[in-house]
């Protein structure tokens, strides 16, 4: 991780598919660089149940968009080789690449197999409503298209944990496979939602089989080195056995070393939770920081109702900076979507002024929010806004950090600057009326003038004797005020 680097979310749910998205990030990668950017995390590049899926339908982790399945070669974003080549453009202009990794469940089998099965209560799933019968499931997994190449694994029903769906009675239902002695991953070992969260959809892969994890196992080797990527986001950690995230983890990095980087989501508000998960592990992960989201999300709804000061409060950014990665919006959080907490369009430049410019989490800037979302009722992007709050974290955003988050409506905070980066900034943001703060860099920098970057607010501020200065803000909005250089 590059210091002071930018991760981009290459995706929103609604993107064309139209197979070309390689090739559009790929022709990206320079301006990429341009901008700031210096890792992109990108959608799952696997083919699903059919092969426009948005990548977390898995069918097929080998299957890159190579192979005639489900519907054609290329997934919904472009062949293998587009994939390909553009991770090493990417990687020409010093961004490293994230892939989305979906190790949850599979779905689209091949065939059906019969077996014994339990009903399982939707709220409850330790709790049984049925004695356990036949059903008829899809479970069993051949990929016909692929025909054995790179793995000749055949997946079937001693290899799941749970399905959805009985195909004999036609009925929609919670079936936990009953035969082999299986059961849930361990209470302790997943999410305690509905009693235990193993369970989420489609055929729900069991950790707790030795031949599942030596191939999961190899399946990951095997897609390192087949694509050079240089870090996993993994989907859905918090439905997956504890035991088997940090053991694939251990692994990768014992291969690969131990600057693989791995972001996993473990969509919970809780602080608490997160903070388990994370202790639960021996190997140093980070996970996204959705408490954070929600503060950001409930702001930008509140408006001025909403105080501040708290802001930070039971976050990962503010308890376990090293393990936060922040961001504003997701796919799954955008509008429409399954987890839908949108941050409000007139509070995205404050939200990515929070991610972006304090010293402590590892930002990720929003395809959506830079280039626009499509769907039934599309938004614009602000990519012009953006382009410059990236810019003054590459250039600015270093040194110690002096919080002034002491009125409801109006914060701030300064950055000292480092050897290197000398002039730090300051940053002031309001959610009501026009505001200041009132903050100081000492005073040896007195006299040194400071203007709005973002180009806000047209006035400049000059530090007095004792290196303070009055920063104002526009009612709304946010200033990142930068040292003044005299031509």
């Amino acid at each position: 991780m590059v210091m002071n680097g930018t991760m981009m979310q290459y995706f929103e749910w609604y993107i064309d598919a139209d197979g070309k998205h390689w090739q559009r990030l790929k022709e990206d990668a320079a301006h990429l660089h341009d901008i700031g950017i210096t890792a992109v995390w990108i959608p799952p590049v696997f083919k699903g149940v059919t092969h426009n899926d948005e990548g977390y339908g898995i069918y097929d982790l080998y299957d890159l968009g190579e192979f005639d399945q489900k519907g054609g070669i290329r997934t919904k974003y472009g062949t293998k080789q587009e994939l390909l080549d553009a991770i090493e453009e990417l990687h020409k202009y010093g961004i490293q690449v994230y892939a989305d990794v979906v190790l949850n469940h599979k779905g689209g089998a091949d065939e059906t197999e019969r077996f014994m099965a339990v009903e399982v209560a939707e709220d409850d799933r330790n709790k049984e409503i049925s004695e356990p019968y036949e059903i008829e499931g899809w479970t069993k997994f051949t990929f016909p298209g692929r025909q054995g190449k790179y793995s000749d694994f055949i997946w079937n029903y001693h290899h799941f944990s749970g399905i959805d769906y009985d195909q004999i009675n036609d009925k929609k239902s919670i079936f936990r496979i009953a035969e082999d002695g299986k059961s849930w991953a361990d209470d302790s070992a997943v999410a305690n939602e509905f009693g235990n969260y193993d369970y989420l959809m489609f055929a729900d892969i069991d950790y707790d089989n030795a031949d599942v994890v030596n191939e999961v196992k190899n399946w990951a080797s095997w897609f390192i080195k087949e694509t050079g990527v240089d870090g996993f986001r993994l989907d859905a950690v918090k439905h997956i056995h504890a035991d088997f995230i940090n053991d694939l983890v251990c692994g990768i990095r014992e291969e690969f070393g131990e600057d693989f980087f791995v972001v996993a989501e473990y969509w919970d508000q809780k602080y608490g939770n997160l903070k388990e998960y994370l202790n639960t592990l021996d190997e140093d992960i980070s996970l996204f920081d959705v408490s954070l989201h929600y503060k950001l999300s409930n702001a930008s709804k509140e408006g001025n109702a909403y105080d501040l000061r708290p802001l930070f409060d039971e976050t990962l950014m503010q308890k376990r900076p090293t393990s936060a990665v922040t961001f504003v919006d997701n796919h799954d959080s955008q509008p429409s979507q399954a987890l839908e907490s949108y941050v409000e369009p007139w509070f995205k430049p404050l939200a990515y002024s929070i991610i972006l410019l304090r010293k402590y989490g590892y930002p990720t800037v929003f395809y959506g929010d830079y280039y626009g979302l499509k769907g039934e009722n599309p938004i614009d992007g602000q990519s012009e806004i953006l382009d410059k709050l990236i810019c003054v974290r590459k250039n600015y955003a270093y040194g110690e950090q002096v919080d002034y988050i002491d009125h409801a409506n109006c914060i701030g905070w300064t950055r000292s600057g480092d050897e290197d980066h000398p002039d730090g900034l300051a940053v002031v943001l309001s959610n009501s009326e026009e505001g200041f703060k009132e903050m100081s860099f000492g005073e040896e920098r007195a006299g040194e003038v400071f203007y709005d970057y973002l180009g806000h607010r047209q006035d400049e501020v000059t530090l007095d004797e004792n290196g303070v200065g009055i920063f104002p803000v526009n009612a709304g909005s946010v200033s990142a005020w930068v040292k003044k250089v005299n031509e």
